[in-house]
Formats: structure tokens, sequence, C-alpha cells
């Protein structure tokens, strides 16, 4: 399930859409304390205040909002283990009966209570419901409505929200013209930000996939290993940190830790047209061949495949793993390079670090930045100087 997957059916989660119809809502709240459930509630979606709707619609978007590989994961299920959650999830989007679904989501909540103990009360909300995505007319001049045909994708969305304490607060009573500590004991549910949630099936090429699941964390590049395994009973996914990690290791592996700006700019850039050249394939993969022919590429004169394979093994003990190009190239247009001295920190984008340079000049170490244009600091324009002299001309 690549972005534009998840793009489609998380816009499609808005009030008043006839796209998206969501049955049934299911909320468990589970005590910190005993780790057991403390109250369900089963309702029809549509019997819900409006207002009400819409706060659970802006949570269901918030659970499939991220980057993938940062905060979303499209996770294979394991095979071969006992009670697998994809038969549970599987049974409960094809049950008729919504006390025989809401059974099917205890069972999952029950694998969410094993050997876990949350920090705060939380809320698990589960909804079913159904995706519908108009075909393409094949036919522009067709009179045909492009929702005269389309594809019908049954889904369950899973949103897990921390409670908070109410806020103490002081109000005016217009009538009694009086300040009155304003006492509430109910704590509010953060719907705001999910700590958790997953869809099912994931969906690809307008085809529901039931052998993957997309899984969201609360924080990005930070994956609950536990819910992945124990709960879902998914197989763990490197995120975009870890493979930028490890492609970083391997490289200073096998062509030592020193590269200059011009170099890491190139292979920076690099990568960047992969990823460009394969927009629609967020799974562009690089292998040790690849990796090499990017250095190579890039101006790095002293790498051979025997280095690569032995930087691999190295680093991973497996020459047959595949990097994500994707998640090796920062932000390429964004000042998403962060560069930390004692003097000052500045950001700079991949595509103008190679304007960044560092040099020795008079037994000192410089950083020097190539600009077009005057630098401007509080109102002043600096002057020109040369090698550290101010310039005379």
């Amino acid at each position: 399930m690549n972005k534009k997957d998840i793009a489609n059916i998380r816009k499609q989660f808005k009030p008043d859409n006839d796209l998206l119809k969501v049955k049934e809502i299911f909320n468990v709240y589970i005590m910190k304390e005993s780790s057991e459930i403390y109250h369900q509630q089963s309702q029809f979606f549509d019997r819900l205040d409006p207002d009400e709707q819409e706060l659970f619609i802006h949570n269901f978007k918030k659970v499939l909002t991220g980057t993938v590989d940062e905060k979303l994961f499209a996770l294979k299920f394991q095979t071969n283990v006992e009670d697998p959650t994809q038969l549970i999830l599987h049974q409960g989007l094809l049950s008729e009966e919504a006390d025989s679904w809401k059974d099917y989501m205890l069972r999952v909540v029950e694998k969410m209570l094993n050997d876990k103990q949350y920090e705060m009360d939380v809320v698990v909300t589960f909804v079913r419901g159904e995706y519908l995505k108009p075909m393409k007319r094949k036919n522009e001049e067709s009179e045909e409505s492009e929702r005269d045909a389309v594809y019908s994708h049954s889904f369950i969305l899973c949103s897990i929200n921390k409670t908070q304490d109410p806020k103490k607060e002081l109000h005016f009573d217009y009538v009694e013209k009086a300040f009155k500590y304003n006492v509430v004991v109910d704590p509010v549910i953060n719907l705001d930000a999910p700590i958790g949630g997953f869809l099912f099936p994931c969906f690809t090429d307008n085809a529901a996939d039931v052998n993957h699941i997309l899984y969201s964390a609360g924080k990005a590049n930070e994956p609950d290993p536990q819910f992945i395994e124990d709960v879902l009973n998914a197989e763990e996914s490197v995120t975009a940190k870890e493979d930028k990690i490890i492609f970083e290791e391997i490289v200073r592996d096998a062509v030592g830790h020193q590269l200059n700006t011009s170099t890491l700019a190139n292979v920076y850039e690099e990568i960047n047209r992969v990823v460009e050249e394969n927009e629609d394939d967020d799974a562009q993969k690089l292998d040790y061949k690849d990796v090499e022919r990017v250095l190579k590429h890039s101006g790095v004169e002293e790498v051979n495949t025997e280095k690569i394979q032995t930087a691999f093994h190295n680093v991973l003990d497996d020459e047959s793993y595949e990097l994500k190009a994707k998640n090796i190239v920062p932000r390429y247009k964004s000042k998403s390079i962060k560069i930390n001295t004692k003097v000052a920190n500045i950001s700079v984008s991949p595509e103008d670090l190679r304007h960044v340079k560092q040099i020795h000049f008079n037994g000192r170490r410089y950083l020097m930045i190539e600009v077009e244009e005057d630098t401007v600091i509080d109102g002043f324009t600096m002057i020109p100087e040369a090698f550290g002299n101010r310039d005379v001309d």
C-alpha cells in the first residue's frame, strides 16, 4: 500500500461523503490500573450526533496521516501463528451481525491486554465501513458517469487514543454574578493524537490485500514491536530512519568515514534521480550492486563490488538486503540536512549541499557557503572578505 493508495482513502474521511460509508463504531475503555475493560459501547455510526461524527472522522484521518515507513507501515502477516489476528479481522469483516463483529474486535482487544500495562486509561475505537472508488472511464466522451461503476472495498479501522485529566478552569456565572471553580472529573479522550491504530485490509491498485495490514505508529520512526508481533501477528518492518542509518554504515564500512560535500551531494542527487524516475513506486530498492553504481557515479573511485558486498555482510550479515531509495535521501528540496557546529547551526537542502565546503586556511578550519547574493545580518549588509582579510576593492 503506497502513499497514493493511502491518500485516496484518507481523503474520503469527511462528513457527508457518499463514497465512504461507516457502519458500526465500537468503543472500548481500558483501565490502566487493572488492564481490564471498564466499559464497551457499540453503535451505528449514522446515529451519532453530527458533531460527534466529525470528531471521530478527524481522528480516523489522523490514523492514516504520516509518511510511509516513518509513521505508516504496510506489514505482512506472519504465518503459522496460533489464533492469528489476520483471521480474526477477516472474519469480523465478513460478519453480518453487529454482535458477532463486536466479539471479533474484543478478541483483538484481549490480545492488546496480554502482558501490557498502559501508562494511562486508553480508548480503543473500531469502525467497520465501505470505501467506494469510482472507476476511470475508458472513453472520456462517454455519457456514463464516473460513479456508475465503482470499486467497493470493505475495511476495519482501529484507533487507539489516550485519556487525560480535564483542565482546571475558572468560570463566571452571568446569572449569579459570581466566579465559580469548574470541577470536572470525567477524563478527556484525546482524539487529536492517536497513539496507534491500523487499517485492514491494505488496498493496492484498487484491490484488497488481506495478507497485509496498514499499521499506524503513535510517533514517527517509533513503531511498537510488541504490538506488531503479539497483537497484529505481523512481521516487523525497517523504519526509514533505520534504513538511512544502515546505508550510512555500509558506505562508511566500504569507503571510510570521510567524504567531501560535493561527493555527498552527488550521492543524494543520484539516489533522488532513482526516486523521481520511480515516483509511483514507494518501494524502489537498492541492492549492493545499485549502491556500488551510485557511489561510482558520485565520484567515489576506491569502491568495487567486493568492498560493497563485504560492507553489507559486516553491517547486516545479509548481502541480499535491499534498501528503499526514498528512505536514504533526505527530503530533497527542503532544508532537511542539519549542520551543527559550536559557532552556528545551519540547514541546507541536499540539492544545495554542494555549495557548502569545509576548508583549511592558516591552520584553521572554516565552513564556507557559496551564495549568489549579499548576506544581510540584522539589517546590515556584510562586507566581502578574501580569505579572512577585508577586501580593499
